[in-house]
């Protein structure tokens, strides 16, 4: 009798999981990293602090993202589209749809995130050393990084845009 190959899996307890620390005193735990998943698929706990304005709408040409709501409220925008979710609430944004997100209340709240393939964590892990240490990140330096994962500004972000730039 032959065995069965072995089993490749991941569990995360509370307590465990890659810290990636943003701008803005966001704070993401790396649940799923791609490794046991053929990097088809990540998985992030994403921690918005109180009245945190978030990144302006901006457009993944390489990624899928979802979000849910586990705790406190969350503002999307998508184009014309904003909507306070709050917890059990879910939004998708396929390649190439425009979003944005914040959190508008007094209080923190809570998403899981998931992004298709996985190489976007990847982004995160780099915005992570490029905002250590420093209040800001050069707008220059962002676009650079954006780029390289293709990722753009909505051009409907506008001001917003800016906005971002200067507090990043």
């Amino acid at each position: 009798m032959s065995m069965p190959p072995p089993f490749t899996r991941r569990l995360v307890q509370p307590e465990e999981g890659e810290l990636l620390h943003a701008a803005g005193g966001v704070v993401n735990r790396v649940l799923e990293d791609g490794s046991v998943v053929g990097r088809r698929l990540g998985v992030l706990e994403c921690r918005l602090p109180a009245d945190w304005a978030g990144p302006p709408q901006h457009v993944h040409r390489a990624h899928d993202e979802t979000f849910y709501v586990v705790q406190g409220t969350v503002r999307f925008a998508s184009a014309d589209l904003v909507a306070d979710v709050s917890a059990g609430g879910f939004f998708s944004a396929p390649i190439g749809t425009p979003h944005g997100f914040g959190n508008p209340a007094g209080e923190p709240s809570l998403m899981l995130c998931t992004v298709s393939p996985q190489k976007y964590i990847d982004y995160f892990r780099e915005l992570q050393a490029l905002t250590r240490g420093s209040a800001r990140l050069d707008r220059d330096v962002l676009a650079e990084l954006m780029e390289r994962f293709a990722t753009e500004l909505y051009p409907g972000a506008g001001r917003a845009a800016r906005y971002c730039a200067d507090r990043y």
